[in-house]
């Protein structure tokens, strides 16, 4: 198994975190983002992911999945051990609804295409884009603080798919200077996070191809 993978991208943060809490090994291979005008553009690349974007998961047969939710429904459900779903139907949406807002409403508005389109095709300045960022960022978090638990991790004691998805989000809020203040429950996550191993092993810092 081979995870084409970006130390910054948010996406394969996600998928990396889930596969470490799975305690299953991938290879690594790295597409710069920036490097060379972005390698994710190159011919090579696009061969493997028509899109153009990390994460893809290449499996043993050679088969490549795309597209972070759909690479951790797979791992879901290829390794359902430890389970980042409950069981009972009510709480597995709910912990759904938590990563939807991240990976649906927060996300797509600060990635790279999205920003840089806001700069050259609209001609917006750095600080407009930085207030553009942190009004997005800063609702869906507000939103995702009202859903999430009181103790342990987003919805208890044990990781879930919300904290897979919060956790990324958190570390994009941080690098764009986005307060975190009025945020306490998802503050006591992200310090759990921080002690976890699997969320160390996942984290940007501690990739072979941090920068």
């Amino acid at each position: 198994m081979k995870l084409y993978t970006y130390w910054r991208s948010t996406s394969s943060y996600r998928v990396r975190i889930a596969l470490a809490l799975k305690n299953v090994e991938a290879e690594q291979a790295f597409v710069h983002l920036v490097r060379n005008g972005g390698e994710q553009k190159a011919p090579a690349y696009r061969a493997i992911n028509p899109q153009g974007r990390v994460p893809a998961l290449e499996l043993d047969d050679g088969t490549v999945l795309i597209q972070s939710p759909a690479i951790l429904e797979y791992l879901e459900e290829v390794y359902p051990e430890p389970a980042l779903l409950p069981v009972d139907p009510v709480a597995r949406t709910k912990v759904r609804a938590v990563a939807s807002i991240i990976g649906c409403d927060i996300h797509p508005l600060h990635n790279v295409g999205p920003l840089n389109h806001l700069r050259t095709i609209f001609g917006r300045s750095e600080p407009e884009v930085a207030d553009w960022i942190a009004t997005w960022v800063g609702q869906g978090l507000a939103a995702a603080e009202a859903l999430i638990g009181d103790e342990g991790f987003c919805f208890g004691p044990e990781p879930s798919l919300a904290d897979v998805y919060l956790l990324p989000q958190l570390y994009a809020a941080r690098r764009f200077a986005v307060p975190l203040d009025a945020f306490p429950r998802i503050l006591r996550v992200e310090a759990l996070a921080g002690e976890h191993e699997a969320f160390k092993k996942a984290h940007p810092s501690a990739q072979p191809d941090a920068e």
